[in-house]
């Protein structure tokens, strides 16, 4: 599943980021593979804001679309 499928509320874990650059963006931010997140909010028609331990990270549908998740609960 990629990141722009999920709902409000999952918990998943980042399985995958295949492009270098948005890899290198989402490291940035504490964001790699492995990592669990939290789906805090789907903005209609716009981001989809992830949470990881205290930080809030708004991504774009673009770009969520290129990010594999695997769902946790």
């Amino acid at each position: 599943m990629t990141l722009d499928k999920v709902k409000k509320g999952q918990q998943l874990v980042i399985r995958n980021i295949p492009d270098d650059w948005v890899r290198a963006q989402a490291i940035r931010f504490g964001i790699a593979e492995g990592a669990v997140i939290t789906c805090q909010e789907i903005v209609p028609a716009g981001p989809i804001v992830i949470k990881r331990s205290k930080q809030e990270i708004a991504i774009g549908r673009k770009l969520a679309r290129n990010i594999d998740v695997d769902l946790l609960q």
